[in-house]
């Protein structure tokens, strides 16, 4: 088990999880938030690692995970690919996605819209579940950082925005 940390080009705070997997373009890791603490899995985009390391105290995290007895595997649903085929593969599972893009503390939820090789809008889905149907951002594939999934928060979200798709009136 491999704990690293990773320093995305413009943020204050590194990124830490369990390497699970890797390509020319992507990182897959089990994120370690916190130490001892393990929480959905991400996607770092490589083009925006400026460093990448051991992380702080791996021995000791690594030793609480297994006395806790957590097995950490790696989602079979995903293939290493591109930011759209991503994007798509997660909301074909959990109904919707997040990711993050050059500002650190945003998040962004949502379902794709019109995308192409360049550039990708969404349906943003807000904390409550619901669409915001006044958002109209573009956002540039190159510039995602992150993409996260299967998270607390991320499966709150998606628990929400699931139901009232469901129960729409």
């Amino acid at each position: 088990m491999k704990i690293e940390s990773y320093k995305i080009v413009g943020w204050d705070n590194f990124e830490t999880g369990i390497l699970l997997d890797e390509n020319a373009d992507w990182i897959l890791i089990k994120s370690v938030p916190e130490n001892y603490q393990v929480d959905g899995y991400k996607f770092l985009n490589k083009n925006h690692i400026e460093s990448r390391f051991e992380a702080e105290n791996s021995d000791l995290t690594r030793k609480v995970l297994e006395l806790k007895g957590i097995e950490i595997i790696k989602p079979n649903i995903l293939k290493l690919t591109d930011t759209i085929e991503i994007l798509q593969s997660i909301e074909e599972k959990y109904g919707c996605f997040e990711f993050q893009d050059d500002v650190e503390d945003e998040l962004f939820y949502g379902v794709l819209g019109d995308f192409n090789k360049e550039s990708f809008s969404i349906d943003f889905i807000k904390s409550d579940g619901t669409i915001d149907y006044e958002f109209d951002e573009v956002f540039e594939v190159n510039e995602v950082r992150t993409i996260t999934f299967d998270s607390d928060y991320f499966n709150s979200i998606r628990l929400l925005y699931n139901y009232f798709k469901e129960h729409k009136k």
